[in-house]
């Protein structure tokens, strides 16, 4: 559910946007002057904000200015005044979309939700992003550089070394036998020749290069008598 808030001194007006927007589905607060506003979206995490640009203690430029200095919450400007200097003023203090009264609520609402989808792609975009990027204590994983680093550290792994360590990492607390590492990473040639000394001179290999004590594993640990996984310790 969406969370909205509402800002402008002509309670009126607010009461009809509140309503229009509840029967969509939304949550809506409200705000009646502009240090109430500020007050309001230091404590909740809101989706959108309408923000009147007329407003008692603090006028809706001087709101926006303040709210984006700790939240980047998306902002409609509304106000009466429909000059072209307005709207680049109100852009200027950070808002991100701008309507003039009177406004027909259909527009309200139509503007409110082209942000939610926006934002809502933006959000899915930025997970499948980190789902890329693995970290696990000190160890971070960039699947898509395939690069290794431990703190500030980039550690140079040999192809093999790095899919032995993705496979693992992505997959944490689950035990691989060595010969179903072998598979998965060598490939079903290696599987026939059956050698899963590979296997262990890679997981040696790696150890030595991100662990701080190889003989005490952090990352990838051994299940003795079946094989390797993956846990961050701290």
């Amino acid at each position: 559910m969406a969370k909205v808030l509402v800002v402008d001194d002509e309670k009126l007006i607010v009461k009809g946007i509140r309503f229009s927007l509840e029967q969509d589905g939304m949550e809506v607060d409200c705000a009646y002057d502009g240090e109430e506003a500020i007050s309001k979206a230091k404590e909740t995490e809101y989706d959108v904000i309408l923000l009147d640009v007329m407003l008692p203690k603090a006028d809706g430029y001087e709101v926006c200015q303040t709210i984006r200095e700790f939240s980047e919450v998306p902002i409609i400007m509304v106000t009466a005044k429909g000059g072209d200097m307005d709207k680049i003023l109100g852009l200027e203090y950070g808002a991100d979309d701008y309507i003039t009264k009177p406004f027909n609520i259909l527009e309200v609402k139509a503007r409110i939700k082209a942000i939610l989808r926006r934002n809502s792609k933006q959000k899915s975009r930025s997970k499948a992003s980190e789902s890329r990027t693995i970290t696990a204590g000190s160890l971070k994983l960039d699947r898509d550089g395939r690069r290794v680093f431990v703190g500030e550290k980039e550690i140079n792994l040999t192809a093999k070394e790095f899919d032995l360590l993705e496979l693992l990492a992505c997959n944490p607390n689950k035990v691989y036998s060595r010969e179903s590492l072998l598979g998965y990473v060598w490939g079903n040639k290696a599987m026939d020749s059956g050698d899963v000394r590979t296997v262990d001179v890679h997981v040696r290999r790696l150890r030595e290069k991100i662990e701080p004590s190889p003989s005490a594993p952090r990352f990838v640990h051994t299940k003795w008598g079946v094989g390797y996984y993956f846990r961050a310790q701290g």
